[in-house]
């Protein structure tokens, strides 16, 4: 095995990514399965995280090496259900990433729909983090793995970005627990660390940036563009370095309470 090989292979783990149809989900089991894990996506729509199997299966010849687990982030005892399908099936479990999550409706602050700002914060933050990370979390430390846990950052978790108020809100906090739960879990050897993608066209924001009659930007679209000094929007495939990095133990042993953007310089826009 050569030496890059050795610093980022992950022959013989698995990885567990909830929200495990979505755009960002696929580009990280893709890099996963690419570097020789197992890989188990977890969803609540069958549809989506079996059409995501039959992609990657596709892109990556491992078929053998992908699982999917229709569960409900939101339910303790599903999440529990879904690890004990993953375990019986691969064996121990290495790598947790929380992918699920996603924002709905924008408004100004006066017209917030509060039950709507409710569920926009417990998909993001409760499924989005809490649940899967103290399930995980807790079967770790019973059986003594050295865990590793990715969260999903986001821009707004450093700067808010208009109208989409909940989602501010959740991505803040999931930066602040990925502090916080790393250095609680540091005893017992699990890594817990975040990415914090800039912007990347996915199912839920591309109406939203992209006109879909016209192809053109829409306002919102322009507005990231002139933000982000690369000039264009992210590529699913360029979240592969940094996600192979933070999973590795090899690489990145010694790393953990931390969020790296993947944003094209998004972050160091100024006048």
């Amino acid at each position: 095995m050569s030496y890059i090989e050795s610093m980022f292979s992950l022959e013989g783990k698995t990885a567990v990514i909830t929200g495990g149809g979505g755009t960002i989900a696929h580009a990280m089991a893709e890099a996963y399965l690419k570097a020789g894990a197992n890989v188990s996506l977890w969803g609540h729509r069958s549809e989506s995280i079996e059409s995501a199997k039959e992609s990657l299966s596709s892109l990556t010849g491992a078929a053998d090496r992908i699982q999917t687990v229709r569960c409900d982030a939101f339910e303790e005892d599903s999440i529990r259900s879904a690890l004990q399908e993953c375990t019986d099936r691969f064996g121990e479990v290495h790598i947790l990433v929380n992918a699920a999550g996603g924002n709905r409706g924008k408004a100004p602050f006066t017209e917030v729909d509060v039950d709507l700002f409710r569920e926009v914060v417990n998909l993001n933050l409760i499924a989005g983090l809490v649940i899967p990370t103290k399930v995980c979390a807790a079967y770790w430390s019973e059986s003594g793995i050295s865990g590793c846990i990715i969260n999903m950052a986001s821009m707004s978790s450093y700067v808010p970005l208009s109208g989409i108020w909940a989602y501010n809100a959740a991505k803040s906090a999931v930066k602040n627990l990925t502090a916080a739960c790393a250095k609680e879990f540091a005893p017992a050897g699990i890594r817990v660390n975040a990415l914090a993608p800039g912007f990347f066209l996915g199912k839920q924001n591309r109406d939203l940036l992209i006109d879909r009659e016209t192809g053109d930007l829409t306002p919102r679209g322009r507005d990231v563009i002139d933000h982000t000094p690369f000039g264009r929007f992210g590529d699913v495939s360029e979240l592969a370095g940094a996600s192979l990095f933070l999973a590795s133990s090899a690489a990145s042993g010694f790393v953990t309470g931390v969020t790296i953007p993947v944003d094209g310089g998004y972050l160091t826009h100024n006048i």
